[in-house]
């Protein structure tokens, strides 16, 4: 193994133990009375390091979550030629649901302590899933402004929210149900006007 390699490997394990202690301490003393310097002290790293990865606490509490998005905004970009969004977004919640370990856990936890982590979350997803309402729009040929492709990006985000915190087995088929026969209804904009509230 190189001298590279291993520096990369010593940098994701340090990376790993600031956020898995920056978790544990959200959770159980809450994201405004937990200090950089309480985080350095328990992954056992100086607070300039802690710092050095993550700039300021609130990037340090995002940081899982906005991997988990980024995640989304690539699969909706990458997605094979003729395979539809939803169809897109249904196969990215299969690879989720079936990738969680123990820190996705404790990230869940941390975010039931901290309910104003949770909404930030939710209007990040958000802005994720309306990018992918605008490419909903371009495949059914609607205005990309229109209330049909906002609506329905406004309930697959909700629905992706309930599902990567908390589901059941088969969860994901009536989530996915339910989000086709909502689209199904939806008509198309008007060019002109870009809205269905006519």
């Amino acid at each position: 193994m190189t001298g590279d390699s291993l520096r990369e490997r010593s940098k994701a394990r340090r990376r790993e133990a600031i956020l898995t202690a920056a978790y544990e301490l959200f959770a159980e003393r809450g994201f405004d009375a937990t200090s950089i310097a309480d985080i350095a002290e328990a992954a056992e790293v100086s607070p300039r390091t802690v710092t050095l990865y993550f700039p300021t606490k609130l990037e340090l509490a995002m940081e899982h979550f906005n991997v988990f998005v980024d995640r989304l905004a690539a699969a909706l970009h990458a997605r094979p030629a003729g395979q539809g969004i939803l169809d897109t977004v249904e196969q990215w919640l299969r690879e989720q649901g079936g990738s969680r370990d123990a820190f996705d856990e404790l990230y869940d936890r941390m975010l039931q302590s901290n309910p104003q982590l949770k909404g930030l979350c939710r209007g990040r997803l958000t802005d994720v899933v309306q990018d992918g309402a605008r490419l909903l729009a371009e495949e059914r040929g609607w205005h990309p402004d229109a209330f049909a492709p906002r609506i329905l990006a406004a309930t697959v985000a909700s629905v992706i929210g309930e599902l990567t915190h908390r589901s059941e087995p088969g969860d994901l088929e009536t989530a996915m149900t339910f989000i086709r026969a909502a689209a199904a209804t939806l008509r198309p904009g008007r060019p002109d006007a870009g809205d269905t509230r006519t």
